[in-house]
């Protein structure tokens, strides 16, 4: 019969089958946690201790005996003590002989020791088969409920019945166990815990490359520069009107940077007439992070909107039209009203609208959760076809907000161009690249390539002139 198992009440077996016995070393707060949740499932826990007097916050159900004792009792034996203390398992070979033994260990940091703790603890008692499981679940995950994001056991081991006993406690357990295969996979098990966002480094540390450079270029031409020339103090500007301008440059040039990738392996594909070479190293990892590099960037979108939005309560701004103001009262003039300016004001809101709708919309597609509901083409077409219509609209939204002022030499500070046209350097040459890929004699041939056709294959040239025979 399956076993089941709820986060909240304990589930019991049925009295007619015979309750199985886990037996875990070590009383600390994972094997605690972890002996909850096993008792919770039906299972018979027994603890192993150095103290088993001591031992009082541990279940009133579960046996509480000395390692020895506790590995009697049952075939399956979890160890939740750190490597440093195997030492005692030494006395317990022969006891241990034949029995399943499941590392849940994990370092202080990554490759700390030559070998894997799995590894090092199939050498320490040869005589068990030992399994490498439950490592990356945490004490608080067991206590609180199994959250989505917590479910994933991997699981190696060298004897195939035993890694399956862990994996039916696993499931029991509620989680999703994963096999890895042999022992030998421990160490990377072991490493993956101690990973600080892996798949973020890049996108973060660009992300903060770019705000570094254009937040000091914007100091250059916004402040340092009516300083030196106007003895201007422009220094509030740092506060919101720097950063609303490298927001969004940093957000466009991150979305640009997410379908360069792409591009690149086109061209690669078409220049090399395969898809079966491999990409270069440095290629593979940035296409692998584009979903990362995506949602950075509507993280500073959303900063962008923010800033802009609180503008008008912005005491320079108030000054500002108040002055203008008084003064078109006092000369007893106003200013008329220029119909290019107002289309050239609301095409560059309604840009931005349009291509900030779809960028969140790129941003809850690439949700798990939402993901999983869509179809391959579906999804495709979002993150592909809008993603680059959000490209499309938001460089221009940046071309717009330029207007007149975009190539005007008055512009220029120290011959240093507007920081938004450097924005435009990247976007512009990926869309530039875009459309050239897809006129369709290009298309057409890339089409065919990643179809399995090659250009300099004996097999594509017979298949030519198999068509041509027929």
């Amino acid at each position: 019969m399956e076993k089941t198992c709820a986060d909240a009440l304990p589930l019991t077996m049925n009295s007619s089958e015979k309750q199985e016995t886990v037996c875990i070393f070590g009383t600390g707060d994972f094997g605690r946690s972890l002996g909850f949740k096993i008792l919770q499932c039906g299972y018979s826990v027994v603890f192993g201790s150095r103290n088993p007097e001591m031992s009082s916050l541990l279940p009133s159900s579960a046996e509480v005996l000395s390692y020895s004792e506790a590995a009697q009792k049952s075939d399956i034996i979890i160890l939740t003590v750190h490597r440093e203390h195997y030492d005692f398992l030494t006395e317990l070979i022969e006891v241990l002989n034949g029995k399943i033994l499941v590392d849940v260990s994990n370092n202080l940091k990554i490759n700390q020791y030559p070998e894997s703790n799995a590894e090092y603890l199939a050498q320490l008692v040869p005589g068990a088969h030992v399994v490498k499981a439950f490592n990356t679940i945490s004490a608080w995950a067991l206590q609180s409920g199994i959250m989505d994001a917590n479910r994933q056991v991997f699981v190696c081991g060298n004897n195939s019945r035993a890694k399956q006993r862990v994996v039916d406690i696993a499931r029991t357990l509620g989680l999703t166990p994963l096999d890895q295969g042999s022992l030998t996979a421990a160490n990377e098990i072991e490493n993956y815990p101690l990973q600080l966002f892996p798949m973020w480094r890049v996108p973060f540390y660009l992300s903060a490359a770019l705000c570094v450079f254009f937040f000091f270029y914007c100091v250059i031409r916004e402040v340092i520069y009516p300083y030196v020339y106007e003895k201007e103090d422009s220094t509030f500007r740092l506060a919101i009107s720097i950063p609303n301008r490298v927001f969004p440059i940093t957000a466009l040039t991150l979305l640009a940077l997410v379908y360069l990738p792409g591009v690149i392996a086109a061209i690669l594909q078409v220049y090399r007439g395969t898809k079966y070479r491999r990409f270069p190293g440095w290629l593979d990892h940035w296409m692998l992070c584009r979903k990362q590099l995506g949602l950075v960037a509507l993280g500073f979108a959303f900063l962008h909107v923010i800033y802009t939005l609180v503008i008008p309560i912005r005491y320079y701004v108030r000054w500002r039209i108040r002055n203008i103001t008084i003064t078109q009262v006092m000369a007893k003039k106003d200013n008329p009203f220029s119909t290019s300016s107002a289309w050239l004001s609301d095409s560059y809101v309604s840009l931005g609208i349009l291509g900030f709708f779809l960028f969140v919309l790129l941003g809850i597609t690439s949700l798990p959760s939402v993901s999983n509901t869509v179809n391959w083409r579906e999804f495709r077409f979002v993150q592909s076809k809008l993603g680059f219509l959000t490209l499309i609209l938001c460089t221009a939204h940046t071309l717009v907000y330029g207007g007149k002022r975009f190539l005007n030499p008055s512009s220029l500070r120290w011959y240093l161009p507007s920081a938004y046209i450097l924005a435009l350097v990247i976007p512009c040459t990926v869309l530039v690249m875009k459309f050239i890929l897809i006129v369709p004699c290009i298309d057409k041939t890339l089409t065919r390539i990643r179809q399995g056709w090659e250009r300099n294959s004996k097999y594509s040239k017979s298949a030519l002139k198999g068509k041509s025979d027929i």
